[in-house]
């Protein structure tokens, strides 16, 4: 057996016997298995509800009778996002974005229904999940487990009688950091299991892998520091007290200081005023529901020249239906731009706060974790387009039933004239243009080129620390 597997062993045994140690690691196993296993348990009945949802939308919206068809434009649809299987460890911001979206014409409505609710199941936890344990508790539990395995040795005089025979500082540090790691990979069983169930529900093999090789480097990173520290304080308080403030450094106000940046650096207009914005540009686009709005003059007048007729009753088509679709494009570009100038800002301020992730590991493998997991911004604004554009097309594609199966003289008379009425009913079978829906994660290649540079910033905090390693070692007497 080599020295440092001894020193490790010998590490071991000494909190094997100690009744703090063995209660830290029995507390943090109890909190990332449970939380584990009440986040699987509600992401998985969230997929299953989702699915039968949509399903259910679907059908409803299909099974709807003869009727108006720009009555069905405003019937609607809902659309949901099943959560990826590697949801059941980070949620990521599905928690707080929502997961459905109800899509209808002539508006953009915004995701609603968020997870994260009061219940009653994660109540003692509140909103810990696997993710977030394993991001800020796991680094305290080792800090309070490991903070004196140098020092330690100093106050009891054996850290000279070690070095006296033979062995130097850097060996030493050694030993104590694969007993350290050791309690990090007890901490990560809740991890590697969860994993084995998101695979086996579809994750692949690849991504699954990376996602757990990042949070072993990221508890490495807490390993290494805080034999470090151990190393370069004199006594165990002096010790605990430098972790600590490590800890509420990178885990607290570091995270709390790339938000605040985020917000101050990249303005963003509030709801208000985008509200007033988005009427004053939509009041521009005329009224879809009024054929003879002077904003479709241009409209009317280029399809009389285009059919060489003089009224338009004698269009082939309805224009009143030309109009709603024409009404619907316009009204579509202002909010899709709006929507999109939104986005942009929202990436810009999740760009300022991830740079703070070569300051802070927590948000490095916290920017790592949802990305891999396809729990990020971007894969929430994707989700925002794809609704958007399944949105268009099926209310685009009532208004051309609108437009080519009914008449003009029909739909204008049709509040008026009970005949009428009943011929503007078209038939059922006009709903199936909805498609079906079906949001899913990106690729696992996707993911984790998207994850790259989160995954370069755990290996640059491991790379220094090592090398901080290596020059306090050559030094430690």
């Amino acid at each position: 057996m080599t020295i440092t597997k001894m020193i490790a062993k010998d590490e071991w045994r000494y909190w094997w016997r100690s009744k703090l140690a063995t209660s830290v690691m029995l507390v943090g196993l109890i909190l990332i298995a449970g939380s584990s296993i009440l986040t699987a348990k509600q992401m998985t009945d969230a997929a299953h509800e989702r699915a039968h949802l949509q399903s259910e939308a679907e059908e409803a919206f299909f099974s709807q009778p003869n009727r108006h068809p720009h009555r069905m434009v405003h019937y609607g649809h809902y659309a949901f996002r099943t959560p990826p299987p590697l949801g059941i460890i980070d949620p990521g911001i599905d928690a707080y974005t929502g997961d459905s979206i109800f899509l209808e014409g002539h508006r953009q409505n915004s995701a609603m229904f968020a997870d994260r609710q009061a219940s009653s199941e994660l109540a003692i936890f509140g909103a810990l999940t696997p993710a977030l344990l394993l991001q800020t508790l796991a680094p305290l539990l080792l800090v309070l487990i490991g903070y004196n395995v140098i020092t330690r040795e100093r106050e009891a005089r054996t850290f000279d009688q070690l070095i006296a025979q033979g062995m130097t500082p850097l060996k030493i540090m050694i030993g104590k950091g694969y007993a350290l790691v050791g309690v990090a990979g007890l901490m990560i069983v809740p991890l590697f299991v969860a994993i084995i169930f998101a695979t086996l529900d579809g994750e692949p093999f690849v991504s699954a892998s990376l996602f757990m090789v990042g949070y072993a480097l990221y508890l490495l990173i807490w390993c290494i520091g805080i034999v470090l520290a151990s190393t370069m304080m004199r006594t165990p308080s002096a010790s605990l007290g430098a972790l600590l403030a490590a800890w509420v450094v990178v885990a607290i106000l570091i995270p709390r200081i790339s938000s605040n940046a985020a917000v101050s650096l990249v303005d963003a207009p509030g709801k208000i005023e985008t509200d007033f914005a988005v009427i004053e540009a939509v009041s521009k686009v005329g009224d879809g529901h009024n054929a003879a709005d002077p904003a479709f003059t241009a409209l009317r007048a280029n399809m009389l020249q285009q059919y060489n007729v003089d009224k338009v009753e004698d269009l082939p088509v309805n224009f009143r239906g030309v109009v709603a679709g024409a009404a619907e494009a316009n009204l579509t570009d202002i909010l899709n731009k709006f929507a999109e100038e939104r986005m942009q800002v929202e990436v810009a301020q999740a760009n300022i706060a991830r740079y703070f992730g070569w300051l802070s590991p927590v948000l490095g493998i916290r920017e790592f974790s949802m990305k891999v997991a396809g729990v990020d911004l971007e894969t929430h604004h994707r989700f925002l387009r794809e609704t958007e554009a399944l949105r268009f097309d099926f209310v685009q594609s009532l208004n051309r039933v609108h437009a080519e199966k009914l008449t003009f003289a029909d739909d204008a008379n049709r509040s008026s004239n009970p005949e009428a009425e009943k011929r503007t009913r078209v038939s059922a079978e006009n709903w199936k243009v909805l498609d079906e829906f079906d949001f899913s994660s990106l690729p696992a290649n996707n993911r984790i080129e998207n994850a790259s540079m989160s995954l370069m910033k755990l290996v640059f905090w491991v790379v220094l620390l090592l090398v901080l390693c290596r020059f306090v070692g050559r030094r430690a007497l």
